[in-house]
């Protein structure tokens, strides 16, 4: 297959860890980065002396040559430059979250749609293996009915000036709980934040999210936090699982719950709720084991997968837009 060509605009924080994929994808060729910053295309220079670079995204979305833009910069600017790349007839996979409302991802959607090109945000834990693990336990029924999820995600520093604690952080957890729950549409949104370090931006925040069959979901996030800490936890009806980022062994899947027991009755069953007595189950801890893959990788590949026509797109508008909408309740 011939090979994508690709510019990227924005080789900031986590720019570079991008470029790297694109570089060294077999399915695109760089041609082309953008950045304001002298020493962000200095940097890029020293790594990579056959791209070209330019101060201003300008050159690289009126480029003819160029199929794809990538785009990784501040949140406030993904909206502006997504529509202008799509409106040049350029496939856009941009930094989540796409945009900083769902009035604006819609609109980035009907431009994708009208120039028949790809627009997909870049969730990239939706493309890390142990979450797709534990999404195959949920659609197989292995944990019985989800029954409530938690996240935190939480260190010291590194602090944002441009957006707080849940639109820089919550957007992996919020994507990941999404996804799990097949984009299901919350009932209810709220949150409690406080602004401790920079007025009116929070640096940490509780977000409740209220589903269908009652069905909650609850994230903390915090950027002034002693401890590291990348971990979601499921519980379900007939066992719970624990997805930690950190560990060594990212899932483990715990053969615990509450069981209510039939006692003697008229049917010898569960006909009188005031009689139930209860059992608590504790069996066995599993952790499986889960081959690595880098997730940017496998979020890169996809992207030239959904360009070719040979997918679906996993983090298209729908998923980030449901994101977005989260967020946007929870401020």
């Amino acid at each position: 297959m011939d090979l994508i060509r690709v510019s990227q605009i924005g080789v900031g924080y986590w720019g570079p860890n991008l470029l790297r994929n694109f570089v060294s994808s077999p399915s695109f060729s760089v041609k082309a980065v953008a950045d304001t910053s002298q020493d962000r295309r200095a940097f890029v220079e020293k790594l990579y002396p056959s791209i070209e670079l330019h101060g201003d995204a300008d050159k690289l979305i009126d480029d003819p040559e160029v199929d794809a833009v990538v785009i990784s910069t501040p949140v406030a600017t993904h909206y502006e430059l997504a529509i202008r790349a799509i409106q040049a007839g350029k496939h856009v996979l941009v930094e989540k979250p796409m945009a900083t409302s769902v009035d604006e991802v819609e609109h980035i959607a009907r431009e994708a749609d009208a120039k028949k090109v790809i627009a997909m945000v870049g969730h990239t834990f939706l493309f890390n293996q142990a979450v797709r693990f534990v999404k195959g336990l949920i659609e197989n029924g292995d944990l019985g009915e989800i029954r409530y999820i938690y996240s935190q995600r939480l260190n010291l520093g590194r602090i944002r000036n441009d957006v707080d604690a849940l639109w820089n952080l919550a957007p992996h957890d919020i994507s990941i709980i999404q996804y799990w729950l097949n984009d299901a549409e919350p009932e209810a949104v709220s949150r409690v934040g406080v602004d401790y370090i920079q007025e009116s931006i929070d640096d940490v925040v509780f977000l409740r999210v209220s589903y269908p069959n009652k069905v909650m979901a609850h994230v903390h996030v915090s950027w002034l936090d002693p401890h590291k800490v990348r971990k979601i936890t499921v519980v379900g009806s007939k066992k719970m699982v624990v997805y930690d980022d950190m560990a060594e062994n990212k899932v483990a899947i715990f053969d615990k719950g509450i069981d209510p027991l039939a006692v003697l009755g008229q049917d010898m069953d569960y006909d009188n709720p005031g009689t139930l007595e209860f059992s608590h189950r504790s069996g066995d801890v599993v952790m499986p084991r889960i081959p690595w893959q880098e997730p940017l990788k496998a979020e890169v590949e996809h992207f030239a997968d959904c360009i070719r026509g040979q997918v679906e797109c996993l983090t298209g508008a729908t998923h980030a837009s449901r994101v977005v909408g989260i967020l946007g309740e929870g401020q």
